[in-house]
C-alpha cells in the first residue's frame, strides 16, 4: 500500500489498529515539505524504515535517526512522532502485539537485505499480501541485531531545545559554556544535567548525533568530505578519525561491509 500524502494526513486515513493481520507494511511518500506526525501511539508495534532522506522519531527517553540499512523498532503503546525530510520515502510495518517476541523497548534493529525486500513486498501487496511472507518476515525480524544507533534525549525540556537545535543544524558547534549561557545556567550544572538525562558527556552526545547524520548522508551519496563539511570538522581526517573510533572503520569500510 503506498501513500503519496503528508505524515500529518495519513494519521487521518489509515488506522494500523483496524487490520488484524500479524504484518501490515505501508509505504508513504513525501513529496512536499518536511512533513511531521504528531504525537501518537497504537496499539500495534511499528518498525520505521527510511528508503530515501531522512526519518527522526521522537520516544519520551530518545531521538532515533533511522539509518541506512537499519529499521526504528517502537513497541506498540509507546507514544512517538515521526518527522521526515523532503522527498523522504518510508515504509512502515506494523505488527500484531501477540505476533512475535519483539523488543520491549525503542531500539534501532539492523535490517538485511532480505528483510528490507520482504517487507517492501507486503507493503505493495496490501490486503493480497501472503500468510506465508508475513510468516517468513516475521521469523527474520525476531533475529535481527539490535544496534546502538540513537540519541538519549530526555523529557527535559533543555536537552530537548539542544537536541532540536543540534538536528536542525548539525554543524552548530556551540560549546557546552555558551549553551549554559544561552539556557541560563552555568556550565557546570549544564554539564551535570547532559550526563544525567543521556548517560553521555556533552562532546561524546553531540558525537552521537554526527554518527547518524554522517550514516544518512553517506547512504544518500554524500562524499567523505561534503560529510565532514556539513559537520563542522576542520578536516576530513578529523571526520574520519571520529568516526572510526565511533564505529570501529572508517565511513567506506564500514558501508562496504553493510552490502
Amino acid at each position: 500500500m503506498t501513500n503519496h500524502a503528508s505524515l500529518s494526513r495519513l494519521l487521518c486515513s489509515y488506522d494500523a489498529d483496524l487490520d488484524t493481520r500479524p504484518a501490515v507494511g505501508l509505504h508513504v511518500e513525501i513529496s512536499q515539505n518536511d512533513a511531521e506526525q504528531p504525537i501518537h501511539r497504537h496499539r500495534k508495534g511499528q518498525l520505521v524504515l527510511a528508503l530515501h532522506g531522512s526519518v527522526t522519531c521522537e520516544v519520551p527517553q530518545g531521538m532515533w535517526m533511522v539509518p541506512p540499512q537499519h529499521g526504528v523498532w517502537i513497541p506498540g503503546g509507546m507514544p512517538h512522532s515521526n518527522r521526515a525530510t523532503e522527498n523522504a520515502r518510508i515504509c512502515f510495518l506494523f505488527i500484531e502485539p501477540a505476533a512475535a517476541r519483539m523488543p520491549e523497548q525503542c531500539c534501532t534493529l539492523a535490517i538485511s537485505a532480505l528483510l528490507r525486500e520482504l517487507i517492501l513486498h507486503l507493503a505493495a501487496a496490501g490486503e493480497a499480501g501472503s500468510a506465508r511472507v508475513e510468516a517468513l518476515l516475521l521469523e527474520l525480524l525476531v533475529t535481527a541485531p539490535v544496534e546502538q544507533l540513537y540519541l538519549p534525549v530526555s523529557d527535559h525540556a533543555k536537552i530537548r531545545r539542544m537536541a532540536r537545535c543540534l538536528t536542525k543544524d548539525p554543524s552548530d558547534r556551540t560549546s557546552l559554556a555558551q549553551w549554559a549561557q544561552r539556557l541560563a545556567m552555568s556550565e557546570r550544572s549544564l554539564a551535570r544535567l547532559v550526563t544525567q538525562e543521556t548517560g553521555l558527556t556533552f562532546g561524546r552526545w553531540r558525537q552521537q548525533l554526527h554518527i547518524l547524520v554522517a550514516l544518512r548522508q553517506l547512504s544518500e551519496g554524500a562524499t567523505v568530505q561534503q560529510v565532514a563539511g556539513n559537520l563542522g570538522y576542520d578536516s576530513v581526517t578529523a571526520f574520519i578519525t571520529m568516526f572510526k573510533k565511533a564505529l570501529g572503520q572508517p565511513p567506506g569500510r564500514y558501508f562496504a561491509g553493510l552490502k
